[in-house]
């Protein structure tokens, strides 16, 4: 039986941050009833290689592992799949390319939300993985309207004495020194001028958020549920109506 709006989720990288991300796409969803909320078939599989092990050439490509997870959501029926993961998406293309269905990309969603909510040339911070950062996934890539976006990145020092321990905090469960040593480094690019911070890592915003973090936040992990949301409702309205 086909779902309308069925959304796949090719998750695992990692668990808490696949969980964040069900909470979030529940969050943005107006219901009154079971039945109102969005269908999604979610593949959790933390297996995948490292992304960013792989990005540095230490470790195995996630793709193959990536492909075989999306291609159970594939055939469960989705129409639409995402990978609330960020790093994953140095290797978008060739996935989607692979599995055949469309994908809403991550950092589209989030520079959109950054450049709502600091404005036009705006100084934003970026809280990534040092893969995710080196790669240039988000500095390359232009926000949807053209605008230029003023990058402040985290030092050498603080991506290896607060970003990466504490992203690595969040994946073992240790919360308080996760949002401890994310904070700093937030403080840190604030003090340099950043009008907003993207959270450009989804295991991030599970501990770092506008109510405890020191520089405004673009939480990307929200930014995608709610556009996964606003596809979803669409695509069951036009079902209902017969198209």
């Amino acid at each position: 039986m086909s779902t309308p709006g069925l959304l796949g989720v090719l998750g695992g990288m990692g668990p808490l941050a696949t969980i964040d991300f069900m909470h979030k796409v529940l969050d943005a969803t107006e219901a009154h009833r079971d039945q109102d909320h969005i269908p999604i078939v979610t593949a959790c599989i933390p297996q995948i290689p490292d992304r960013t092990a792989a990005f540095r050439g230490e470790g195995d490509s996630p793709l193959a592992a990536m492909i075989e997870s999306g291609k159970l959501l594939a055939e469960a029926g989705a129409s639409m799949i995402v990978v609330p993961c960020n790093t994953a998406h140095l290797w978008f293309e060739p996935l989607q390319a692979a599995l055949g269905v469309p994908m809403l990309h991550l950092v589209d969603a989030a520079l959109e939300d950054a450049v709502a909510l600091a404005g036009r040339d705006a100084r934003i911070g970026l809280l990534a993985t040092d893969g995710t950062i080196a790669s240039g996934l988000y500095v390359n890539r232009r926000a949807g309207n053209g605008q230029q976006i003023q990058w402040l990145l985290p030092t050498a020092r603080e991506m290896v004495e607060w970003v990466m321990p504490g992203i690595a905090a969040v994946k073992a469960g240790d919360v308080a020194r996760g949002t401890e040593f994310l904070q700093a480094a937030a403080a840190a690019l604030g003090k340099r001028g950043a009008q907003a911070v993207i959270l450009g890592c989804t295991e991030i915003p599970v501990v770092l958020h506008d109510g405890n973090s020191p520089v405004p936040v673009v939480d990307a992990t929200a930014a995608l549920a709610r556009r996964c949301v606003s596809w979803s409702q669409q695509e069951r309205e036009h079902a209902a109506q017969g198209g």
